[in-house]
């Protein structure tokens, strides 16, 4: 599951005439976290998209360049795209559990990948609730709904649904900007733990979390990558003035 790596070339992205993303290069190294910021509607959560090609979905798009998840193209003819997004994980914003119980929505995506062995899917599930940091709370509630769960109980649980199939790559769309402080925490710790078994891109507006969190940050800007470095350099001394004024709250 390790020496996972996720890699765009000179990639450009458009919604019809709009020049979503600019000549991207960029790459996420294996077992690390790297932060996407940058104002709104500057290109951070079109690009997360494109390594499990949720782009795909939307009308009208037109993408050139390469787009790379462990060396293979993700936009390579005979792809399989539901073999790929098995391999890349997804966390949103809100939490999205289905309607089902807290058991069946972590082995929803064992099933429909087919696996029947019930002793194999009960242990899967098991670990990737454990692995999400949900287990103690959940344990004895295997069989109630999902629904019943707090908002940051439900978002652990969408991480542990993502895990349960083992990706590779999980893409993390502002996965803490709907939680309380205490649930933003757990998440935080819980993301850190991930990392040594996953590599973990993660889209945030909070700066103070990028900050806490990540390995490498990428400031984006009207489509552009701006710069991308080690966290701690990209907020001490970043070489572009645009990303100075975004961390030091002159716009955003």
């Amino acid at each position: 599951m390790a020496d996972i790596k996720a890699e765009t070339r000179e990639l450009n992205l458009y919604y019809g005439d709009f020049h979503a993303l600019k000549k991207i290069n960029f790459t996420a190294e294996a077992n690390t976290v790297t932060a996407f910021i940058g104002p709104s509607g500057c290109g951070k959560s079109s690009l997360l998209r494109m390594f499990n090609r949720m782009n795909d979905l939307i009308d009208n798009t037109r993408i050139t360049g390469e787009v790379f998840v462990d060396g293979k193209d993700v936009f390579e003819k005979n792809l399989d795209v539901d073999n790929l997004r098995k391999q890349v994980g997804m966390v949103f914003q809100k939490p999205n559990p289905f309607p089902k119980t807290i058991f069946e929505n972590v082995a929803y995506g064992l099933r429909v990948n087919g696996m029947k062995d019930k002793s194999q899917i009960e242990e899967r599930v098991v670990n990737s609730i454990k692995q999400a940091a949900l287990w103690d709370e959940v344990k004895d509630k295997l069989r109630k709904s999902a629904m019943e769960l707090s908002g940051g109980q439900q978002q652990r649980l969408c991480i542990a649904r993502a895990l349960a199939v083992e990706p590779a790559l999980i893409l993390m769309d502002e996965p803490a900007s709907a939680l309380d402080p205490i649930s933003t925490g757990k998440i935080e710790d819980l993301i850190f733990e991930l990392k040594n078994h996953y590599t973990i891109i993660i889209v945030t507006h909070n700066l103070q979390q990028a900050g806490r969190i990540s390995d490498y940050t990428a400031f984006f800007y009207l489509g552009d990558l701006v710069e991308w470095k080690d966290t701690k350099t990209l907020f001490t001394n970043p070489s572009d003035i645009r990303t100075q004024n975004y961390i030091t709250g002159r716009f955003g």
